[in-house]
């Protein structure tokens, strides 16, 4: 699909340069509009739903959507109520002052009062990790298309009930792992998937294990009367209340909300493994390694660092390591020291794909791979990620779903058997079709979480 057309949607670049003068009144987008609800007549725009608008929900918010004339952003939902105000304030202004539309835009505290309304035609989440899946299916059963942060899931059965809702109600799903889109990763998916690298005979596959941060100690203290401390826990357990709990660190460290960065970081690079050779790692494989956790005592208590090893039915081998294991192996030959990424080994040769970087042993591909525009530290140049016009283009059945959910499952699936070897300390097998660690009932509860009523499906 061809976004850089004008008319079609404007430059990040553009959009970045004006969106905090906002107040000075620019006009970047001159159609005019009678109101937020009356969306069908202005050229059959997406109407979208934003549920979670903290720092990464904004980032997206005012990069994927705000800038693309096929989307309006009209409501916006968070437990925290400054920055559900927040949000919607901004674009109010943003698009009044550019005649964009004449209405407020709408905040909510409960994301079923948005997903209810009839004019919303697709929602965008980007919740903590612990909410991604049970919101996803409350906006599939709302009938509402699902652009839905990475990673994916705690709870294996989650997943189907999810799968099975799209389905029954014809919702497209986008997952948000944002590399399908750049440049150099489709140049890379085309030549492997061409043969030109050969066989393919193993992967290895790195990312940050945790931010260089303490683990706080949680002294409780009361709830502000601004904040939903109830809702943002959700299905998770209660916990007693400390601000250290709601930060973005805690929902990633913090094993009552996710498994840390061995799915919130390695679904990056694990979705590009997935994306290229799912043929590959859709069988029967098994999952064994080592790991480290953070050190007991403070709120976080996930596996921070981590050495895996992945033998699949199809014979294929991965080789999947934290950033702090990369950097004294897999890293030391790299001319670019990324920290997350995907190389492919095949007969031929092999192929690296990072996220700002790219590489292969092979002179005519390499020398293809790098004609992307490079900084001068030779790291690919920043470009505008299309994943928001790309989740438009599925919406309108421009395109297949660029990011199935039965892909996210793989993906997601595999940080989950790392975590599980890990914790139980031994070898597991995962058979995806019936949906469990081969004979090991203490293994397969790891990967069921219950849901705190009332927040269950």
């Amino acid at each position: 699909m061809k976004t850089n057309k004008r008319s079609e949607k404007l430059t990040r670049r553009s959009f970045l340069g004006t969106s905090g003068k906002i107040a000075l009144g620019t006009t970047l987008l001159p159609t005019v509009l009678t109101s937020c609800s009356n969306h069908k007549g202005a050229n059959d725009r997406l109407v979208i739903g934003h549920i979670g608008v903290g720092s990464r929900g904004t980032d997206e918010l005012m990069n994927y959507f705000v800038p693309l004339r096929e989307a309006l952003n009209i409501a916006y939902c968070d437990t925290f109520k400054d920055r559900r105000e927040s949000a919607a304030q901004r674009i109010s202004q943003f698009y009044k002052e550019n005649n964009f539309t004449k209405e407020e835009c709408k905040t909510y505290l409960e994301m079923d009062e948005l997903l209810a309304r009839k004019d919303i035609d697709a929602v965008h989440i980007t919740t903590p990790d612990h909410w991604h899946v049970l919101a996803a299916i409350k906006a599939a059963k709302a009938g509402k298309h699902i652009m839905l942060a990475k990673p994916l899931g705690l709870s294996y059965p989650q997943n189907l009930v999810l799968a099975n809702e799209l389905k029954a109600n014809k919702v497209k799903f986008h997952y948000g792992t944002q590399q399908r889109t750049l440049a150099h990763m489709q140049m890379g998916y085309d030549m492997i998937r061409a043969g030109l690298i050969g066989e393919i005979e193993r992967v290895d596959v790195w990312a940050p294990g945790k931010n260089d941060v303490p683990s706080p100690v949680c002294n409780e203290v009361p709830v502000p009367a601004d904040f939903d401390f109830d809702r943002w826990t959700g299905p998770a357990p209660m916990r007693p209340y400390c601000p250290d709990r709601v930060t973005n660190n805690s929902s990633w460290f913090n094993y009552d909300y996710s498994i840390g960065f061995l799915g919130g970081w390695g679904a990056h690079p694990l979705d590009i493994l997935v994306w290229i050779l799912k043929d590959k790692v859709a069988g029967n494989y098994t999952c064994e390694g080592t790991g480290q956790f953070w050190s007991a005592g403070g709120l976080y208590n996930n596996i921070l660092s981590w050495d895996l090893n992945l033998n699949y039915q199809s014979g294929l081998k991965v080789h999947f390591i934290s950033q702090d294991i990369a950097s004294n192996s897999i890293l030391k030959d790299k001319t670019v020291k990324e920290s997350n990424g995907t190389t492919f080994f095949g007969s031929k040769g092999w192929i690296s794909l990072s996220r700002s970087s790219v590489e292969s042993n092979i002179p005519e591909l390499n020398q293809k791979l790098n004609s992307v525009p490079k900084q001068a530290n030779g790291r690919v140049k920043g470009e505008n990620n299309t994943m928001g016009s790309r989740f438009i283009s599925v919406v309108r059945g421009k395109e297949p779903e660029l990011c199935p959910l039965d892909e996210a499952i793989i993906s997601d699936t595999i940080s989950h058997m790392g975590d599980i070897a890990i914790r139980t300390g031994r070898k597991v097998t995962w058979d995806p079709i019936k949906g469990e660690v081969v004979g090991d009932p203490e293994a397969n509860k790891l990967y069921i979480r219950e849901m705190r009523a009332p927040y269950i499906v």
